[in-house]
């Protein structure tokens, strides 16, 4: 070739490249430690200058040498579909009926692949000109065509221009394409291309039935997210993408903070206190699948469906406006486990209106049901009946819910389970819940795994009361008068309030208890155990809610309103559950018991003292019983209460004497083999590394203990 050939200019006017061959240019795919291994064989797609497409493969080192092309720069691009040898994950993702996946040979290469920084940070790197021509640090979605279901790009420093991609496709070369695909390569040099590993964290659960502290910490950090918002943007109509700016927001904890390997702490706009998910290391297609958007594959994203059209917040994000009852909720998947987080009211006393515990049937099985809560559970069944059909393909359903949004979620664990030919398998874990539905309807729900858990100072979960049957157009009114003239007044409330005819309202579900305890060192604490009674529960609902009869004394009714701390998730449950993980993780690894003899000394204390007011209050009211009905005493409610007060200090006995295994710890993922390593992770955050035995509840920042969530007025009545 003549010297002024050479000297030509790559494009002009009239052509884009001179038509003449004899240039060559070579490339390497590798991974953050540099070795190509990873990526040999692959198969791959250039456009040359003159137009020309040129398939080929790299070698066992991921290693390509290009000779004799037309000269001037080449667009990569990596788009083989991906074809499994057999039936296999990824298969399942890309032939599923709902959004089947555009999933490449590149991408499965990637997942395979592992970041050199624990926190998938990129390594800084200074590349010389004895290494490369070039050196581009690239993602997956820079060198395929489909990329609405992979993570937002990364930072970076050494990018791939961008502005040479645009030039190619603006004059015609590769294939049309309504975004810019692939990375530009210049002749007569050698390009690395350093892959960003396709991998992300997603939450550790426990898949099996039995109560475990990590599902515990875990999904009060779940529920809580449900007080979020979806943060996605647009949120409705959007045109041909998606974003999740919002922080905290479910769309952005999920799709661009895990999906990005990056670890979220923020679970509540309030939350000031870091509380870090137990986070597992996964090849990207398993994490927690926020679906794509993408208008060009899928026919059900297109704007021109107008409110039909689908989008990640219509699939993901439940926010009843339709009917009117305020329940939210969000939902998402892996191949393990499907996970429903439901939320409590987040809105003030303008929802009373939603108070009503009228007892109506449970049509999907048998007993009755708060009427409030089974109209929230009814607007959004359809919600999640239409994602499992969708999504479904064996995995754990397991459902989460704070207040009224663990009520709500029992009556959809339940409906869910009584899915004729379905199959459900259920796992239940409910904060503060209230009492959901009478004695049959617990009765019928036996089967279902339940694990309901109760901090000790908390109201909610004493009411509603065994005996109300609250109908909200008598005693809202009843309530008004009260104040202003209180005979008539309290009349009309309490035939609001009380049940005449009917089973009781019961509690479903095994109890698992924070007894509140203050450590030498003067930090608080709490022991999560299971009490034999529901004294512990109603003894702090007694302090604001006494009954004179069936007749709530009026101060302490408003008291209850408004205290609502000892019921929040970001004040209370959370702490407490973080500080019960650390407790146990420590008794574990010390071999230790369950309960120390100073904490037994504590509660047994607290405990006997229960018993002892039981008994003074027995012999008050003896004192005003008739003749003819003494020496009946011990068939009374009372004298119940203190019987089971008694078997609850009996179970606290025999947990002084308990140790733990590790599946009482991490349930399931006891025998994971990347248990360690999450932990790890875990352990790498200052606020998880306390020392002493007995965890303290991590102490609020001096700037406050942060605005708790609003007390659920729909679930006190």
């Amino acid at each position: 070739m003549a010297l002024d050939e050479w000297k030509q200019p790559f494009f002009s006017e009239y052509m884009p490249a001179c038509q003449l061959r004899g240039c060559w240019l070579s490339f390497a795919l590798v991974d953050e430690a540099g070795d190509g291994k990873a990526y040999g064989g692959l198969a791959f797609t250039t456009f040359d200058s003159g137009g020309q497409r040129y398939r080929g493969r790299l070698n066992g080192e991921g290693y390509t040498k290009l000779e004799n092309q037309y000269r001037g720069p080449v667009v990569l691009i990596f788009d083989t579909t991906y074809v499994a040898a057999g039936a296999d994950y990824y298969d399942s993702l890309q032939h599923r009926d709902s959004y089947p996946l555009p999933i490449t040979e590149l991408q499965v290469r990637a997942e395979q692949t592992r970041f050199l920084r624990p926190d998938g940070q990129r390594v800084e790197r200074s590349v010389t000109k004895s290494q490369t021509d070039h050196f581009y640090q690239v993602e997956v979605r820079d060198l395929v065509r489909h990329a609405a279901h992979l993570p937002p790009v990364a930072s970076r420093t050494h990018r791939p221009p961008r502005h040479a991609l645009k030039m190619m496709a603006d004059l015609g070369f590769g294939p049309p394409q309504p975004t810019l695909v692939g990375v530009v390569l210049f002749p007569n040099r050698h390009t690395v291309l350093e892959v960003r590993p396709l991998r992300a964290l997603r939450p550790m659960l426990s898949i099996e039935d039995q109560f475990c502290a990590l599902n515990l910490y875990q999904l009060a950090l779940m529920s809580t997210l449900s007080y979020c918002d979806f943060g996605q943007e647009p949120p409705t109509k959007p045109i041909d993408q998606v974003s999740f700016p919002l922080e905290p927001s479910v769309g952005h904890f999920f799709a661009d903070r895990l999906s990005g390997y990056q670890e979220p702490w923020k679970v509540d706009v309030e939350l000031v206190q870091h509380f870090y998910p137990v986070y597992e290391d996964v090849p990207y297609s398993r994490r927690f699948e926020i679906l794509p958007f993408d208008p060009e594959l899928y026919q059900q994203n297109r704007i021109e469906l107008g409110e039909e059209q689908e989008h990640p917040e219509r699939l993901h994000f439940f926010d009843d406006k339709k009917h009117g009852t305020d329940t939210q909720a969000y939902i998402c998947h892996h191949d393990e486990v499907i996970l429903v987080a439901i939320r409590g009211t987040a809105s003030g006393a303008d929802k009373l209106r939603d108070a009503n515990a009228h007892q109506v049937a449970f049509v999907e099985g048998v007993g009755k049901a708060h009427e409030g809560f089974h109209k929230a559970y009814q607007a959004m069944r359809d919600f999640v009946l239409r994602y499992l059909d969708q999504f479904y393909t064996g995995q754990r359903i397991v459902i989460c819910g704070h207040s009224l949004g663990g009520a709500i979620a029992l009556l959809l664990a339940e409906g869910l389970r009584r899915t004729e030919d379905a199959h459900y398998n259920i796992l239940l874990y409910t904060f503060g819940a209230p009492r959901a539905a009478d004695s049959e309807f617990t009765d019928g729900a036996s089967a279902l795994v339940h694990h309901r858990i109760v901090n000790h100072n908390d109201p909610v979960p004493s009411v509603p009361a065994p005996w109300m049957n609250t109908t909200a157009k008598i005693w809202i009114p009843g309530a008004v008068v009260l104040f202003s003239n209180p005979a008539p007044g309290g009349l009309l409330f309490a035939l609001g309030l009380v049940r005449l005819t009917g089973n009781p309202y019961q509690h479903h579900g095994a109890q698992q208890h924070f007894m509140p305890i203050l450590l030498p060192d003067g930090t608080h604490s709490s022991v999560l155990w299971t009490p034999g009674c529901e004294s512990i529960e109603d003894a702090a609902c007694k302090r604001a809610l006494r009954l004179n009869g069936d007749m709530p004394d009026r101060a302490n009714l408003i008291k209850q309103l408004v205290q609502s701390a000892h019921h929040s998730m970001v004040v209370s449950y959370i702490p407490a559950a973080w500080a019960t993980l650390r407790r146990w993780q420590q008794t574990l690894d010390t071999h230790g018991t369950l309960v120390t003899a100073r904490e037994f000394e504590l509660i047994d204390k607290a405990l006997f003292t229960m018993q002892h007011q039981l008994r003074e209050q027995r012999k008050k009211l003896d004192l005003h019983r008739p003749a003819n009905q003494r020496g009946y005493e011990h068939h009374d409610p009372m004298s119940q209460e203190v019987d089971r007060l008694k078997d609850s200090r009996d179970r606290l006995e025999t947990l002084r004497w308990r140790r733990l295994q590790a599946r009482d710890v991490y349930g399931s993922q006891a025998s994971s083999p990347i248990l360690q390593s999450s932990l790890k992770r875990w352990f790498t955050h200052p606020q998880n590394r306390e020392l002493t035995q007995m965890a303290s509840i991590p102490p609020q920042p001096d700037d406050g203990w942060g605005k708790p969530q609003t007390l659920d007025i729909d679930s006190i009545v």
